[in-house]
């Protein structure tokens, strides 16, 4: 299922992708007022995706979901919260953050998901297969401070599909890009899928 018309059709129309818009907004160059009407446009789009994701999630934290995205087509979407409904401001601060995050960064950092609670499959197949990926004893060591000091103690809340997707994840930036133990908790911090405002950690 597809995201409602309207917010492709905006996120178009402003150059861009509704998972970013947020951020978007900030790089409307021009007079007060221009700005301030593309920041409200963006809050527009934001809380439309927000009610549809919240409304039409797919995601679940059982082991046959798990098993199930393997033979998903790529251009299928993993959505929703797993545990907790989703919340509107914590959102908003998860989607910036993650741009602010990427935008940072020199490096191409593709594999970390625009939106934590819109995954296509094709990128969650990829992150699974890194998820068994063997790390040397310093990898470990980062990976290690990441379960140690993340807010839900590890790439999730629970053992669900998203603790393999988000664990791979760090493997390969660990692996590929050289990222810390501290650079691994904040991705996980910003992409907790788990719903709600706060942490969790319940496995």
């Amino acid at each position: 299922m597809k995201l409602p018309f309207a917010i492709a059709l905006i996120a178009a129309l402003a150059g861009g992708n509704a998972s970013l818009f947020p951020g978007l907004a900030l790089a409307q160059a021009g007079k007060p007022q221009q700005d301030s009407k593309a920041a409200g446009f963006a809050k527009a789009v934001l809380a439309a995706k927000f009610d549809y994701l919240s409304k039409n999630g797919n995601s679940s934290c059982a082991a046959s979901f798990i098993a199930s995205i393997p033979a998903m087509p790529d251009d299928a979407r993993l959505r929703g919260s797993c545990c907790s409904p989703m919340s509107l401001h914590r959102y908003g601060e998860q989607i910036e953050g993650i741009r602010k995050l990427k935008a940072a960064d020199s490096r191409s950092l593709a594999e970390i998901p625009d939106d934590p609670y819109d995954i296509e499959a094709g990128l969650a197949k990829k992150l699974l297969s890194y998820y068994e990926m063997k790390l040397t004893r310093e990898e470990q060591a980062r990976y290690d401070y990441a379960m140690k000091n993340s807010h839900e103690k590890g790439p999730c809340c629970c053992r669900c599909w998203r603790w393999q997707v988000y664990g791979g994840l760090a493997k390969f930036l660990i692996r590929n890009h050289g990222f810390s133990g501290k650079q691994i908790a904040q991705v996980w911090d910003l992409s907790d899928g788990c719903g709600g405002e706060g942490d969790h950690v319940q496995h």
